[in-house]
């Protein structure tokens, strides 16, 4: 694992404690978080809160390597069980994506990890930030909580290019068991 994650976690810990295993893997992997649940909750669900198409701004074209004004799908999911595990925000290419891919992603319901899978999409993580955040708002009353947010963001890679930009966000207090 690259050592800047590594320090990431540290950094992380010092400020608001101890983090579980099960947290340090939701953050640290390189694999899929639909299946790390699948195993820790029980099979989770997607519950799609906003999506539409959006034309990249400069942020969104650096973070994706595409062109200002090119069209993106811009998600935001909760993944769950009967309760909130995680809040996802996705910004895909759609020049980048095949139309099956395609189809399943403006369906909804469907955990990204999952479409991969069911598409057999060779793809590969690079986990670009691990760190926390004060609670805002709206993730309060997701979660009905007020600790500290831990997050990350990476990049799905399909082909050496961009394929999804991830941020997933969970509470301090989730997965401590």
């Amino acid at each position: 694992m690259e050592q800047s994650i590594i320090e990431s976690i540290q950094k992380v810990e010092k400020k608001v404690g101890k983090l579980s295993n099960a947290q340090k893997i939701l953050l640290t992997t390189d694999g899929s978080v639909t299946t790390i649940l699948d195993v820790i909750k029980g099979h989770v669900q997607i519950e799609t809160l906003e999506q539409k198409f959006i034309e990249a701004d400069h942020k969104i074209a650096q973070l994706l390597n595409i062109k200002i004004k090119d069209i993106v799908n811009y998600r935001v999911v909760i993944i769950q069980t009967h309760k909130p595990l995680i809040y996802a925000i996705s910004l895909i290419p759609i020049k980048r994506l095949e139309n099956g891919f395609k189809e399943d992603l403006i369906r909804a319901d469907m955990p990204i990890g999952r479409i991969l899978k069911k598409h057999n999409i060779e793809s590969r993580r690079e986990i670009k930030s691990v760190y926390y955040e004060p609670p805002k708002p709206e993730l309060k009353k997701i979660f009905k909580e007020d600790s500290p947010m831990l997050t990350r963001t990476y990049n799905i890679i399909h082909n050496n290019e961009i394929l999804i930009w991830l941020k997933e966000t969970f509470p301090y207090k989730q997965f401590q068991d």
